[in-house]
Formats: structure tokens, C-alpha cells, sequence
């Protein structure tokens, strides 16, 4: 939510325009220091729309661009209003300083142009891939933001109403920290790395009490040896674990019940920063205290004298935000006495996992629903692709995580586009795609490196106590095969017909088991063309302005 404090006695209307979060657009920032110019955008999948809705505390022509280097040379703009004669809105484009020129193409949508309390809301769509050579093509790289706006509906120079900031639309990352913060360490203390391939060390820790409910809203990665540090999990324990050791993961242990992960850090991702309005609760009454730190070594030389004190930070507030959030790691389970293996010499071979949100109901009553707004996607080393498919009454309703090239060296937690709601019943469908040309054995579905995994950790508000959700084809019922003298494609077909055995387990490590689940088929991903919305679309509207009008605005552009 917009902080309006600076400015309360005179923007008291404010919140109620910029400060909502609109699940289709849920990111925001300020492109001024006075807080007058709020921008709110959402997309839906980098393939689709992007919306922006500007805010400007002004009753004026109001401005918005993206531009190459922050200047106007170059820029992808439009210019809208409401006036006498009705709402005016036009997409352009600028040469230098001289009156940006209307594009032939009319690739900016409007949707909505409103004046209320003092402000003009101008809402308006466009493809994030550019439609033309004027359009600016949005990537997910930072962006530099211009904007300008007048006090009237005359366009005219507009003084001192304008200005630029950078920030990056298709991976945005909100940078809030709260007046009393701190942070909760948990990190290996200089841990000596075996000399094998791969190997998971864990760490049961205790957090110092906090008597009173936090909210954790920053995920900082400690990392000292990138060379072998794979991925960091930080999992809650049960009420029964109550004593700190470490040791070998998955060997057995209390330990190994700790399995709500709090945190989670993939190779080559950075610090993740929650949204305004969510934050990992801790600490409180009835919050056990103790966690278990894992972190996969991946060490294929096998080096000697390796020592470590990698780990996460976890900055903490008092200043509770408006939803407990939480992860759900769904996709293929990890540890099955069930097989799963991918055949040798195949440039693409998928794999699958579900689950379907009815099992939570054996764990919380009533089952709410899940508001998704982050992903981290993992696999490894053969990993091509990650799809995570979203089902609702037995027919897919879009994704909730998507990455058609997915990098190893790159797992970065990710906030969608907009807030994807699952409910109760809704399924979730993890798919993974392979590439095993280079290896001459099978890769089987487990821990090592060199094997491989199909997650996706969904972030989602408000949390509740399920925190895994996973499956596997019932391979004992496969018949005898080869895999060596089948096609991999009718492989895949055999494993992806067979009944899925589902598990669900919450964080008192109580599990569910549903051993027919049903794999559907997934949608091709979605791709959107480029079309001339001025001559489609209805809700596009001429640009009405006067003789003057254009010789202001030539002098506005001139000396932006």
C-alpha cells in the first residue's frame, strides 16, 4: 500500500485510487519524490498484455514513456487526458527534441480515463513485445520511466511536471524497508565440504524468541563458496523438535520432519524482497522455535579443504504488513521408492507432477484460498524448461510459473505478473523439460546434481499449515521396458499415463496420500501477436487537441 504520510493533509483521497492492491496490477512505485505520479502495472505472462494505470495529482493532460537512455530521443509515449470534449489519448513516438510524431500503429490501448478527487487515472494496455520499430520492446532488464503532466487540458510546457526513474516492469523487485528492522541468521559456521560429488548438510538451529509476531520480508543470501553452494532451504520444524544438532541430511533424523520451508535460495538468484503488504510470520507463542538449515554442496571435483559458513538472512519487522505469506513446494517428489527415470540420448523428454488442492482439506478446514504472487522454479543440470500449469474443474486456467529457458546458473525467485488465486479443488501441475543428449545412462529423479528434480515453490498469502504437495507416477504397475529400446516420446507417454501417487504434508509432518491421481494434458504455452488496435478496438479514442495546442506541446518536448 502507498505510504502517503508526507502528504496526508492533502491527499487524503489517495488511497483509495493508488493505495488497493489490485490483484491485475499488483506492483506500484512512485516516479516522483513528492509522491503525485504513482504508477500501477500487472501482465500476465511475458508472452501477453502489460497494463499501467498512472495516477497523477492533476486535473491535466498527463504524459507516460519509456525511453532508451531517460531522455525523449527514442521514446515509446503516449499522451492522454480528460477534457471538455471527452477523454483524448494517443500513442507516439519521439526523434529528439521536437513534437513526438503519432505512430501509424496504434499499439497502446486505452481502457479507462477518469478524473476523481483532483486526479486523472488513465489506464491503457499494450503487448509487451513491440508492434512496431516505434514501439519500445519491454524486457526484463530496468527500464527507464518518463513522465510529464499539466494543471489544464491545454498542452503546454510543463515546467518543472516532469521527470524520470528507472525501474524494472517485468521483474520487479520492491525495495520498502520498515523504520525498525533486523535480521535472523542461519548459516553453516565454517563447515568443512566432503570431497565428494554431492553431498546435503544440515543444521537444526535455534532463532533467538521474539515474545511477539513478526514479519520476515527480506530473504538476503550469505553465499562464500558459489563455486559449490547449489540451493539453500530453511525449513520450520514441528513442535516436537527442540534440540539443535547437525549432521547428513536425510539419513533418518527428527531433523528430516522439518519440511515447511520458510526460505529458499537457488544458484544465482539475489536477495527477494516481499511485497508491501505480505511478510513470513515468526516468533510469537506459538511459534517453535527451531529450524533446519540444508544446503546441497555441489562439488564435482571433489575438492579437499572446502570450509563454509554460507547461509540466509532473514530481515525481520514488528511492523506487521496485512497477510502472512508462505511457500508451497510443489512438482515430481523427490524421495520415492517409486522410479522415475529420464532416458540417455534425447534432446527433450518431459516429466510431471500434481497437486490437487482437495487433499488440504484432511489438513485445514476451511481450505482458503491461495494467492500466488512469486515463484522459484528448480531443476538441474539437464533442465531446458519449467512449466507450472493451473487447472481448475478439470480444464487448465493458465500458469502460475513459466520459464521456456530455463538457466542452471540462474534460479531466481520471480514475482508474477499478477496475483494467481488457487482454490480449494484447483489443481497445479508442475512440468519439466530435459535435455539428455550428451549422457549415455539413465538420470533418475533424486538428490545429486547429476540426477535431477522437477519444484516449483510457489510464495502465497494467507498461509496455512500445508507446505508440501508432490507426486509420482505409480511405476510398479509399469510393465517390464528397456528403456534403452523404446522411444523416448512413447516413454514419456507410458509414465504420464499411469496413475499419480500424491502426497501432502503439513508442517506438523502429518501426510496424506492419494494414489490415483490423474496427469492432464497442458496447454501450449500462450503467445500473443502484434495487431493495429486503432482500427480493432472500440475503446481506442482520437487525440483532440487545438492549432495552439500542438505548438505548446512542440515547445514541452523541446525543453523535456
Amino acid at each position: 500500500m502507498c505510504s502517503l504520510l508526507p502528504l496526508l493533509p492533502l491527499l487524503l483521497a489517495w488511497t483509495r485510487v493508488a493505495g488497493a492492491v489490485d490483484p491485475t496490477m499488483p506492483f506500484m512505485e512512485y516516479l516522483d519524490q513528492d509522491r503525485l505520479v504513482c504508477l500501477k502495472w500487472g501482465f500476465d505472462n511475458l508472452q501477453g498484455n502489460i497494463t499501467f494505470q498512472l495516477v497523477v495529482n492533476s486535473t491535466g493532460w498527463v504524459g507516460f514513456g519509456l525511453s532508451p537512455n531517460g531522455g525523449m530521443k527514442g521514446s515509446d509515449i503516449v499522451i492522454g487526458g480528460l477534457g471538455p470534449d471527452g477523454s483524448y489519448f494517443t500513442d507516439r513516438h519521439a526523434t529528439g527534441k521536437s513534437t513526438p510524431l503519432v505512430d501509424e500503429q496504434q499499439n497502446y490501448v486505452l481502457l479507462s480515463m477518469s478524473e476523481n478527487d483532483g486526479q486523472t487515472i488513465m489506464t491503457f494496455q499494450r503487448t509487451i513485445k513491440a508492434c512496431d520499430d516505434k514501439d519500445f520492446h519491454i524486457t526484463t532488464g530496468p527500464i527507464k520511466l518518463i513522465y510529464a503532466y499539466g494543471t489544464t487540458d491545454k498542452i503546454e510546457y510543463h515546467m518543472s511536471r516532469r521527470g524520470t526513474k528507472e525501474v524494472n516492469l517485468l521483474n520487479y523487485m520492491p525495495r520498502t524497508v520498515p523504520t525498525s528492522s533486523n535480521y535472523l541468521s542461519a548459516q553453516m559456521d565454517k563447515f568443512t565440504v566432503p570431497a565428494v560429488p554431492t553431498y546435503y548438510h544440515c543444521k537444526v538451529l535455534q532463532f533467538p524468541k521474539l515474545n511477539t509476531k513478526h514479519h520476515i520480508y527480506q530473504i538476503e543470501p550469505v553465499i562464500e563458496n558459489k563455486d559449490v553452494v547449489h540451493h539453500i532451504l530453511l525449513y520450520r520444524c514441528p513442535h516436537f523438535v527442540t534440540q539443535t544438532y547437525e549432521y547428513k541430511c536425510y539419513v533418518g533424523d527428527v531433523g528430516d520432519t522439518c519440511f515447511h520451508v520458510l526460505a529458499s535460495w537457488g544458484i544465482g538468484g539475489a536477495v527477494f524482497e516481499f511485497p508491501e503488504n505480505v511478510g513470513i510470520p515468526v516468533g510469537g507463542d506459538n511459534n517453535n522455535p527451531f529450524y533446519r538449515l540444508e544446503i546441497h554442496y555441489n562439488n564435482p571435483e571433489s575438492k579437499a579443504g572446502i570450509t563454509d559458513s554460507s547461509g540466509l538472512r532473514l530481515h525481520y519487522t514488528a511492523q506487521l504488513r496485512q497477510h502472512d505469506a508462505s511457500i508451497l513446494n510443489a512438482g515430481v517428489l523427490v524421495r520415492s521408492p517409486l522410479t522415475y527415470n529420464i532416458p540417455p540420448k534425447t534432446s527433450q523428454f518431459r516429466t510431471y507432477g500434481i497437486c490437487n488442492t482437495s487433499q488440504f482439506s484432511q489438513h485445514v478446514n476451511p481450505v482458503p484460498d491461495l494467492h500466488v504472487f512469486a515463484v522459484l522454479l528448480h531443476t538441474h543440470l539437464a533442465g531446458r524448461k519449467v512449466r507450472v500449469g493451473h487447472f481448475r474443474d478439470g480444464k487448465q486456467i493458465g500458469f502460475l510459473g513459466l520459464d521456456e529457458n530455463y538457466d542452471f546458473e540462474f534460479q531466481q525467485t520471480v514475482s508474477l505478473g499478477s496475483i494467481k488465486t488457487i482454490k480449494p479443488g484447483d489443481e497445479i501441475i508442475v512440468e519439466c523439460t530435459y535435455s539428455t543428449a550428451d549422457r549415455d545412462g539413465i538420470t533418475q529423479m533424486e538428490l545429486a546434481t547429476t540426477d535431477e528434480m522437477c519444484l516449483a515453490f510457489l510464495f502465497y498469502y494467507p498461509a496455512n499449515k500445508i507446505t508440501y504437495c508432490a507426486s509420482r507416477p505409480n511405476t510398479a504397475l509399469l510393465p517390464t521396458i528397456n528403456i534403452n529400446n523404446i522411444a523416448s516420446d512413447e516413454y514419456e507417454t507410458l509414465l504420464k499415463a499411469l496413475p499419480q501417487v500424491e502426497i501432502a504434508l503439513d508442517n506438523d509432518f502429518q501426510e496424506s496420500v492419494f494414489p490415483n491421481g490423474t496427469m492432464r494434458e497442458m496447454m501450449k504455452t500462450p503467445t500473443v501477436a502484434c495487431q493495429n488496435n486503432n482500427a480493432s478496438s472500440r475503446l481506442c479514442t482520437s487525440w483532440i487537441v487545438n492549432h495552439a495546442g500542438i505548438l505548446l506541446l512542440f515547445l514541452w518536448f523541446a525543453l523535456m
